[in-house]
């Protein structure tokens, strides 16, 4: 299929969310460094530490604090923001991304029509190894399926139905045209859904939202992982999941979809 657009390497930027003092994050960093195309690396923090400072250092990363209070959307607004770059990946501290991630971001942006966005399928990483199959990657590549062939990522009717039934974007596998989203992306107030939110906004909008189909990053499931706190709070999900619902459903069709999106999220406990 013929290029459409020149993203190149230099119109990216990798920046790590980091907070407070994860084991994992050494991991993260270098599996950005190891890409197989070389792009911008920065971290990004509200709860700057030696820690952080001294794999900063050690990795030669550029470091930006943040003074502001912490909160989800707060972080990786202010992450977002560091990026002076065309293309940006709010990586998260926790998770991997494959050699070839990169590149096939690039390639899949270079392909589509008016690019608002890029995600990829991704695996699990529970107890330190790949998952590739259980019931939460199945019910998000159904999501997905109609979006495996570019023909559809422009489609506005098809992301829309799409998100109607759940979020299927998996949140750190995403790159950002910075040209076509607001400088701060994330809703503050937002706990739980602020992506599945976020994608909902950007849904209404012309262009593509680009699929790659191969899982090209893996998102960590442990015990100490947000997502795991927020749902473990009294299920702290179950009124922002409803009110996402509500943005596409009648009342009775979103409490019904509650029910079978909440089984699913028991995927997310250890």
């Amino acid at each position: 299929m013929k290029q459409k657009n020149n993203f190149t390497a230099r119109d990216h930027t990798f920046v790590i969310c980091a907070y407070k003092e994860s084991k994992y994050l050494k991991n993260c960093i270098r599996s950005l460094e190891n890409q197989t195309v070389k792009s911008h690396i920065l971290i990004a923090t509200s709860t700057g530490n030696a820690y952080i400072r001294g794999l900063a250092e050690q990795y030669h990363i550029s470091l930006y604090e943040n003074d502001a209070p912490s909160g989800i959307a707060t972080d990786w607004n202010f992450a977002y923001r560091q990026a002076h770059t065309k293309l940006v990946t709010i990586a998260h501290q926790d998770d991997i991304y494959n050699p070839n991630y990169l590149e096939e971001m690039l390639d899949a942006l270079n392909r589509a029509n008016d690019p608002i966005l890029a995600h990829s399928a991704y695996y699990e990483i529970r107890d330190g190894k790949p998952v590739y199959k259980n019931r939460l990657l199945t019910i998000k590549k159904l999501l997905l399926l109609p979006f495996t062939t570019r023909k559809t990522w422009n489609s506005i009717f098809l992301r829309r139905r799409s998100l109607s039934f759940g979020c299927g974007i998996c949140c750190p596998s995403v790159t950002y045209v910075k040209a076509r989203l607001p400088e701060e992306p994330f809703t503050v107030g937002c706990k739980a859904d602020l992506d599945w939110e976020a994608w909902e906004r950007y849904s209404k909008l012309p262009g593509a939202f680009c699929y790659v189909k191969k899982p090209i990053m893996g998102h960590r499931v442990h015990e100490e992982s947000e997502t795991s706190h927020v749902i473990g709070e009294n299920n702290g999900r179950s009124p922002e999941d409803y009110a996402m619902y509500r943005k596409f459903w009648p009342e009775w069709m979103a409490k019904l979809l509650m029910h079978f999106y909440q089984k699913g999220q028991d995927s997310n406990q250890l």
